[in-house]
């Protein structure tokens, strides 16, 4: 699984890549995180509000931060 926080630095980038890494390690899941700050790539995604979350490619939530219970029912499916 490949997990991406599109954002280019602000504090709730920040905050959704912390609250992404604890929902991952809660899981126990094997994840790749990745954290995607150039803003033409982002801009490229269609993003147009950051921080945007990207699970295996699928944009699944734009221009908030998600909570770590979020993110873990993202992650289950």
């Amino acid at each position: 699984m490949k997990i991406e926080v599109l954002g280019t630095g602000c504090a709730k980038c920040k905050g959704l890549e912390k609250n992404v890494r604890q929902a991952v390690k809660e899981l126990g899941i094997d994840a790749e995180i990745v954290k995607v700050d150039s803003i033409m790539e982002i801009m490229e995604r269609g993003v147009m509000m950051t921080p945007a979350l990207c699970i295996d490619g699928e944009t699944v939530a734009v221009g908030r931060v998600l909570s770590v219970e979020e993110i873990k029912g993202l992650l289950r499916g």
